[in-house]
């Protein structure tokens, strides 16, 4: 049986339409709701690894919190952007799905979980 992870926001619509495709197809994901635990640096550089992606791939550069840094995403290395998002989660794009700790996809759209099925 596999074992499904989902970095969730209850309150983001995309988040929930996830869950709802997950719990459709008869799995039930461990939530952990990432707003409420913040995720440590290692945690995000295992997502990114997972995920493939470069952490500002994967960061919500349209929030206030961080256009309030005045730094084009471009611009902007790594190593900092973990820590943006260790100390804002808000800045996290949401949801992540991870399957059995080996593959993850972000879900936008909801559909990409389908990817891990």
């Amino acid at each position: 049986m596999s074992d499904y992870v989902i970095y969730h926001n209850p309150r983001c619509s995309k988040s929930r339409q996830t869950l709802a495709i997950l719990e459709d197809a008869g799995i039930s994901p461990r939530i952990i709701k990432y707003m409420d635990t913040p995720l440590d640096g290692e945690a995000l550089i295992d997502l990114a690894d997972l995920l493939g992606l470069r952490p500002i791939e994967f960061t919500r550069t349209n929030e206030a919190d961080f256009k309030a840094l005045g730094i084009p995403p471009e611009d902007i290395h790594d190593e900092q952007v973990i820590e943006l998002m260790a100390a804002n989660p808000k800045l996290i794009e949401r949801p992540i799905v991870v399957k059995d700790g080996v593959r993850a996809v972000l879900g936008r759209p909801p559909e990409n979980v389908m990817l891990l099925f």
